[in-house]
């Protein structure tokens, strides 16, 4: 056994080391993640703070400590102390490769440190990137964003492209949302009692508010204003622009108002309509006549 552990030819010392570069950087990578997490636990319970500069440099410095790390492993293994060299003698080459391998990482990384200075949204927000659904932040890395849909699926996008994306934020500043009702209403249904049963289902619903400023308030402007907005091919098209206090509230109370209006609307009368075709047909031809 003994013969076999020379044979390896093994330097336990340098083996040893390396060991315990790993083992320290891992540890001390622990530790100060679960440091920013104390002290990000023990500033919520004094005031509500936000949490995405925590968690971005949480990730951050799990970054640094291995990249010196790796940095330590290079000066103790020979092999790759000559390989450093030999690199850093031709830096210049070395740059420009690295520097095209790198490009969409360091975009990353640049898009992530401009989210967490600039604050276009936060971990916690309800957000849509370009195009996409709706999702609340879950994680900001040094990579990528992830957010979290209503169908508790993870959406993860690289931060570069949140960068130059346009972003819907539901909650930054201002968290009260106007959700439209919009409600189709047949050309014989009474238009004035359409919008009155649609005020009325509005305004007794628990989640819905008054954004009315003082001097729409002393005009008696109604809570739930509801406008007339198009004639369509078989229906009258309203819209009614209901408040609520956030965009978390505002899908329930949609789908709660459009429920009581369409009970209302059965009850007295009013017709939410549906297509209507017509159909001509011409009177048969002649047998041998041929169709234009």
């Amino acid at each position: 056994m003994n013969n076999f552990i020379k044979s390896l030819n093994i330097d336990w010392k340098l083996a040893i080391i390396i060991v315990s570069i790993i083992i320290s950087a891992i540890i001390i990578s622990k530790i100060i993640r679960w440091l920013i997490t104390k002290a990000f636990d023990s500033d919520n319970e004094k005031i509500k703070v936000d949490p995405t500069r925590y968690k971005f440099f949480k990730n951050a410095s799990s970054l640094i400590i291995w990249i010196v790390a790796l940095g330590a492993l290079t000066l103790q293994i020979p092999e790759l102390r000559e390989l450093a060299i030999t690199l850093f003698a031709g830096a210049g080459i070395f740059m420009a490769i690295m520097g095209l391998a790198a490009q969409q990482a360091f975009s990353n990384i640049i898009s992530g440190v401009f989210i967490v200075i600039f604050k276009p949204f936060r971990v916690g927000d309800m957000i849509q990137v370009g195009e996409a659904e709706y999702g609340v932040v879950e994680d900001i890395t040094l990579r990528h964003t992830i957010l979290t849909n209503f169908q508790n699926n993870r959406i993860i996008i690289p931060n570069s492209i949140i960068g130059t994306e346009k972003i819907v934020n539901n909650i930054i500043e201002d968290e009260k949302i106007c959700k439209w009702i919009e409600v189709g209403i047949s050309y014989d249904s009474d238009v004035d009692l359409a919008i009155q049963i649609i005020q009325e289902e509005a305004t007794k619903h628990p989640k819905c508010i008054s954004n009315l400023n003082q001097f729409q308030k002393e005009m008696e402007e109604p809570q739930v204003e509801v406008r007339l907005m198009s004639f369509g091919e078989y229906s009258i098209n309203l819209r009614a622009y209901v408040w609520t206090n956030d965009a978390w509230n505002a899908m329930r109370m949609h789908s709660d108002i459009n429920k009581a209006i369409k009970k209302r609307f059965d009850n007295e009368g009013i017709e939410i309509p549906f297509p209507y075709r017509t159909l001509v047909y011409k009177k048969d031809l002649p047998p041998n006549a041929k169709p234009h």
